[in-house]
């Protein structure tokens, strides 16, 4: 290739991107300006409420759910097939305080208690002639005693020994240990009946009537269905504003229905996923459908008087406790101390009174942004 064709192309190149820079250019200077973002240079409007502290009531509604006071384990204390009682064992059955519920097998129980006091007897009556020429003056009372003795009924109490003397000649005679003896038998045959232990539901059943059970099985599970509490979470910071006594509204979740309650406990730990405390609220009058364990209720409690503070939306706040002042025209960032903390708004104290505190979210602001405070909104002039 001559140098002549060299030195036409390297030309034809040099104006061939000459052409497309320029041209770039061009196009570049016809793009329109993107927006400009507010900057120093714009002025801003907001809300903001000159600070005035008074006292505040602030109620505090809290979900919860309905436990029973009583939930117990119904379990045998002995080993035997399950024997009807005077209540089927079946979920969601209910019963009364002190009906029977069932019995384990205690026929052979039975026998052998009323061959053991057969036996007593027996020792009473041998006895009884020493006693008679010994102790004359004890000798009715043991008779008495021997004659009270029945074998369907529970075993009177051994009389008490006036002296040393009897009491040796009874442990010798092996009365002493013997009476105790029935005693613990007695003790064991009553186990076999189980005996509601006060007025509810089962709620679980694992053994029906007919089934064979051991000692410690678990029969079923009971729940009280006449003393009911609403166990509601309440975030720590929130929960020292309630004190136990305090009356409270329980409200259904699906009707305006409304019944009076009561706070009779706090727990005296914070659950560790949640960081909540658990309140304890007691319904003392409701009737059977009012509540029913398990349920979801609405608490309104209804709060302490807190003197000498202010609320705000809970969006005019960030980072914690910081807020945005409004100080001669231009945003400020401000601490505050907060007090309470509601669904939507919080309650404050820790800036002077008359300050200029903005009361909704401000987004890509910064401090010394000149702003203007709207109309309608208090427009009280900004304190230094």
């Amino acid at each position: 290739m001559s140098w002549r064709k060299i030195t036409f192309i390297v030309a034809a190149l040099i104006i061939l991107l000459g052409g497309s820079a320029a041209l770039s250019r061009v196009f570049i200077n016809m793009k329109p300006d993107p927006p400009r973002r507010p900057g120093d240079g714009a002025k801003r409007f907001v809300k903001a409420e000159a600070v005035a502290y008074t006292d505040i009531v602030s109620p505090l509604r809290r979900e919860g759910r309905v436990v029973a006071s009583h939930d117990v384990l119904l379990v045998a204390e002995a080993a035997g097939k399950i024997e009807m009682g005077e209540v089927p064992i079946k979920k969601g059955r209910s019963f009364k305080k002190g009906q029977l519920l069932a019995t384990i097998y205690k026929d052979e129980a039975e026998l052998a208690l009323k061959a053991r006091k057969s036996n007593f007897l027996n020792l009473i009556s041998n006895i009884l002639p020493d006693l008679k020429i010994d102790y004359p003056d004890e000798f009715q009372t043991y008779y008495d005693y021997f004659n009270k003795i029945k074998f369907d009924q529970p075993l009177p109490v051994m009389p008490a020994p006036k002296s040393e003397k009897l009491r040796v000649f009874l442990a010798s005679r092996t009365f002493i240990s013997e009476y105790f003896g029935l005693l613990q038998d007695e003790k064991n045959l009553a186990r076999r009946s189980l005996i509601a232990p006060f007025d509810g539901t089962f709620s679980q059943v694992n053994y029906e009537v007919g089934a064979y059970v051991n000692a410690g099985s678990q029969i079923a599970r009971m729940i009280g269905t006449e003393v009911l509490d609403i166990e509601v979470p309440v975030e720590n910071h929130n929960s020292k504003w309630i004190k136990i006594g305090d009356k409270v509204k329980v409200l259904s979740r699906n009707n305006g229905d409304t019944l009076d309650g009561r706070v009779v406990r706090k727990a005296d730990f914070v659950d560790a996923a949640t960081q909540s405390r658990s309140i304890f609220v007691r319904v003392q009058q409701f009737h059977d459908d009012d509540l029913l364990a398990g349920e979801y209720k609405v608490v309104e409690f209804p709060g302490q008087r807190i003197a000498r503070a202010m609320e705000i939306p809970r969006s005019a706040v960030f980072n914690s406790n910081v807020v945005f002042t409004v100080v001669d025209g231009e945003l400020k960032k401000d601490e505050i101390n907060i007090l309470k903390v509601n669904e939507t708004s919080l309650i404050f104290n820790g800036l002077p009174e008359g300050k200029m505190v903005v009361t909704e979210p401000l987004i890509n602001v910064k401090e010394n942004l000149p702003v203007e405070i709207l109309a309608g909104a208090n427009s009280q002039k900004a304190g230094k």
